[in-house]
């Protein structure tokens, strides 16, 4: 059994997906861009849209009962891997240790130009 986790505190889904889905203890998380969720316009910078990113994540996180310290495997996707230690200092000041297992891939482009995509997969149990 799955459940659609959604949230107005985050942005709304663009496409033919749900921002999270519960599967017995595990909630996967679809990837964030840096979008505000009241306008759906593009943070600022690659530093205003991690942050965003982040706090997308979170507040998803929240509308399934969860926080990012449960969170077990997140993949960044970047735009330019010059800012993965810029993803690094901000991650670390939303997610605990023992920190999630992780990937971090470069990619050409992400959705409306964004320069950062995380997703994430949460565990409740």
């Amino acid at each position: 059994m799955k459940t659609a986790i959604q949230t107005a505190d985050a942005p709304a889904a663009i496409g033919a997906y749900s921002q999270a889905v519960r599967a017995g203890d595990t909630v996967y998380l679809s990837g964030q861009i840096g979008l505000d969720p009241r306008t759906m316009q593009l943070a600022d910078g690659v530093e205003a849209q991690i942050q965003c990113v982040f706090a997308n994540l979170a507040a998803v996180a929240r509308a399934a009962g969860l926080g990012l310290d449960r969170a077990v495997r997140m993949t960044v996707y970047l735009t330019d891997l010059a800012h993965f230690a810029k993803v690094n200092e901000i991650m670390a000041l939303h997610v605990a240790q023992p920190f999630p297992a992780r990937a971090a891939v470069g990619v050409a482009s992400l959705p409306r130009g964004a320069l950062v995509e995380i997703d994430a997969i949460l565990h409740a149990g």
